[in-house]
């Protein structure tokens, strides 16, 4: 094999606005490293964090889905969760026999303290521009995210955070349902 097939493929060549897009990826592993660190928690358990911050109650099962582990594993991670204080168990109001994982609202508002203030200082960035540019950055996005879907492979997972997530019906979140934008 000849030197040049070899090297490992070069991104040099890329724009610097791709560039920018891979460090971010880079940057947001470091922050979600750095949370976690700050919580006590893997990333598997910062994951099941972000799920019931963002959704609320969940089912063990609904979680499970989301954090697409097995049961036992889920409840490794609720066990986990629980000893650290950031989650209880409760009983499921809708199923006597189920129960939901409810996320401590001091752990919420630990997690909120680092990510609010940083999701406010990204908002504000895009309005250093005119609306045309914000226009031409938001197409930008789009391309990307459709690219990134694109290349995926399978199917997307919804996300209550994705920008055109709709809102669950009402009385869902709390609830473990997963609606479209659970």
């Amino acid at each position: 094999m000849s030197e040049s097939a070899q090297r490992t493929p070069s991104f040099g060549t890329s724009h610097l606005a791709t560039l920018l897009l891979r460090e971010i990826l880079d940057v947001t592993e470091d922050f979600e490293r750095s949370l976690g660190g700050e919580l006590s928690v893997n990333a598997t358990d910062l994951a099941a964090m972000q799920h019931l911050i963002v959704a609320g109650a969940l089912s063990p099962t609904a979680l499970a889905e989301r954090l697409e582990l097995s049961s036992g594993a889920v409840t490794t991670v609720i066990d986990r969760l629980e000893g650290l204080g950031h989650v209880r168990r409760t009983p499921n109001p809708d199923d006597r026999r189920g129960t939901l994982v409810v996320p401590e609202p001091a752990s919420v508002g630990r997690a909120m303290q680092r990510i609010v203030p940083m999701v406010t200082a990204v908002d504000r960035a895009i309005h250093d521009f005119d609306e045309a540019e914000q226009a031409a950055i938001t197409r930008y996005l789009q391309r990307v995210v459709d690219t990134y879907r694109d290349h995926a492979g399978g199917e997307s997972r919804p996300r209550a955070w994705r920008a055109d997530a709709p809102p669950p019906p009402p009385g869902t979140a709390d609830r473990g349902v997963a609606g479209p934008g659970a």
